[in-house]
């Protein structure tokens, strides 16, 4: 079983920086992608950016050169710097893994952190 846990969310004023950190543990050989996610009140989740285990990277329109998507050497780890953060990043922000593969070789698809919650003020 694969588990996902994220810290560093929290509330900061408009223009300030946060750094999220999510750790994958478990029977885990490989995860092909790691990334993040963000659900707004009354809105659907949807992707903020993900990196692949090859390096490749992929970010929404709306981070605009803010946010920075990272992982670490073993690839368990994925963080994202978000900086100049906006009232409208105000979600709560999951932490998605996928083609997660364990030593006996079987996969696993979308699997999610229980979110940790960005508050942007004015």
């Amino acid at each position: 079983q694969v588990q996902l846990v994220e810290s560093g969310g929290g509330s900061v004023q408009a223009g300030g920086s946060l750094r999220l950190s999510c750790t994958a543990s478990g029977s885990i050989f490989k995860i092909n992608e790691m990334g993040w996610y963000r659900e707004a009140p009354g809105k659907q989740r949807e992707l903020v950016a993900k990196e692949s285990s090859g390096g490749t990277k992929n970010y929404a329109t709306f981070v605009r050169g803010r946010f920075s998507i990272s992982r670490n050497g073993t690839k368990s780890t994925v963080y994202l710097q978000m900086n100049n953060l906006e009232p409208e990043d105000t979600a709560v922000y999951f932490c998605n893994a996928d083609g997660v593969i364990n030593p006996q070789g079987d996969r696993y698809v979308g699997v999610w952190g229980r979110g940790t919650l960005v508050t942007v003020s004015e």
